[in-house]
């Protein structure tokens, strides 16, 4: 059963009444602003930061959320909204709306991160509060939790007013965002069928509560990751003409891979090429036979993706032997997934530009310059028009809210009703132009038309 077929039975099957499609929106200029003012009230917001707080205390891994995706469904039954699981194994899909065209999906992420040292030791998270993750070595330190929240929380307020609703919203649960390329195996199974448009968002503590960020064309980089052993003749450092060190060719190695970028790169196009990891040798007086070096690179194009994977496969195979020594080159690295860039769709940026002024004031809507930090959500950028944001969350008077990824990360929640309401006022005012607007992406349907 394909996806549309899906929602259609699945929306014939529930209680709810629905007239035939027609504008409720009288001013939909107002309609941000009214949603934001509905997100804001003291029992949805508390409603939000109590979900937010029950996963922050159990964080779990890609493909393992499995009380994550407990909780969502059982959140989901008491708003009454229909659901399609598992997909993806803990993801989820819900359906608001008349169950017609246009289709437009808003997608939050739900995995924790792993906190160690040097991969290996586990790391309590270090923020001391009522809530902290119960689980040594798992965090949400990278604001996953809030993601969860706010997209309920649109939910919510989508479904308390879905006669406002010219089409139908699609809630997109996915799971393993954090390197598992969760978005991916969403797609393969079947979600962006259908969908004219998807919103994502991610929260940050560079900007001001109350503000989001973003721009067109590329916003976060593309990224992959290589591992290399390079092998040389083992023996006594005291005698090391007797040996061909590959600790000296893994020197070189990562001397010259730095030169793919300042000497090869158009310096208008960024690029990064990182070794993060060496490991060779075991004692102080003992040459190793071979090294182990690691890293990752990133851009904004597949042209410029393609070629510094061919640019380092040959400089780390050819410093080797210039050293005298071997070396092998692997781009496909254990549980390490290739990601596209993530590319914001023009015509969905000025829609973006539209309803979040409209909401928070056009001074509140700031420009972004691109991260070299990736995303899966670029998985979905790929194939069907696509908007990334960011939802700001600082403030001065609550201090410093750490670092992502690190166990000292902290989030203000005051930031959860802005991303509910601004995620359910884009998919809201999309429905409703993109049955007047062909280049919003939606085809025209008959708005008589019955289920």
């Amino acid at each position: 059963m394909d996806f549309l077929k899906w929602v259609v039975l699945i929306l014939v099957s529930t209680s709810f009444c629905w007239v035939p499609i027609s504008s409720n929106l009288q001013n939909p200029k107002d309609l941000g602003k009214d949603y934001l003012s509905y997100a804001k009230r003291t029992e949805l917001v508390e409603w939000m930061v109590g979900i937010r707080r029950r996963l922050h205390e159990n964080p779990e891994l890609g493909y393992e959320e499995f009380e994550t995706s407990k909780l969502i469904r059982e959140e989901l039954d008491k708003i009454g909204i229909p659901y399609k699981h598992p997909i993806a194994v803990t993801g989820i899909v819900g359906s608001i709306g008349t169950g017609r065209p246009p289709f437009v999906a808003i997608r939050a992420d739900m995995d924790a991160l792993p906190i160690l040292i040097n991969q290996i030791v586990a790391v309590q998270e270090e923020v001391e509060w009522e809530h902290k993750s119960k689980v040594p070595g798992k965090m949400h330190a990278c604001g996953h939790d809030t993601h969860v929240a706010m997209l309920l929380g649109a939910a919510k307020i989508l479904q308390d007013h879905r006669d406002d609703l010219e089409g139908t919203v699609l809630l997109v649960f996915q799971p393993a965002e954090e390197g598992g390329g969760g978005a991916k195996v969403m797609i393969e199974a079947g979600v962006l069928e259908n969908i004219d448009a998807i919103f994502g968002l991610h929260i940050t503590n560079t900007s001001p509560v109350g503000t989001v960020t973003s721009r067109p064309g590329p916003i976060m980089a593309g990224s992959g990751f290589f591992e290399a052993v390079i092998t040389g003749k083992g023996g006594h450092a005291a005698i090391p003409q007797h040996t061909i060190d590959p600790i000296l060719a893994a020197s070189n190695v990562i001397v010259s891979l730095q030169h793919l970028v300042s000497r090869e790169a158009d310096p208008l196009d960024s690029q990064v090429v990182t070794v993060a990891k060496f490991q060779g040798g075991g004692a102080f007086n003992v040459i190793p036979d071979s090294v182990t070096i690691a890293g990752t690179f990133r851009a904004f194009s597949k042209e410029s993706m393609e070629k510094l994977k061919q640019r380092i496969k040959e400089v780390i195979a050819g410093q080797a032997a210039v050293q005298r020594c071997n070396a092998t080159v692997n781009f496909s690295v254990e549980n390490k997934m290739f990601f596209p860039a993530t590319k914001n769709n023009e015509e969905l940026h000025e829609h973006f530009i539209k309803v979040a002024g409209d909401m928070l004031g056009v001074r509140n809507v700031r420009d972004r310059q691109p991260l070299m930090g990736s995303e899966d959500f670029a998985f979905y950028s790929e194939l069907i028009p696509a908007y990334y944001y960011f939802l700001g969350m600082s403030d001065e008077s609550i201090g410093e809210l750490g670092h992502p990824h690190t166990s000292s990360f902290s989030v203000n929640e005051d930031a959860l009703p802005y991303g509910a309401a601004l995620q359910a006022s884009l998919a809201a005012r999309y429905l409703s132009e993109a049955l007047s607007n062909k280049s919003i992406h939606a085809p025209k349907v008959n708005t008589h038309d019955e289920l």
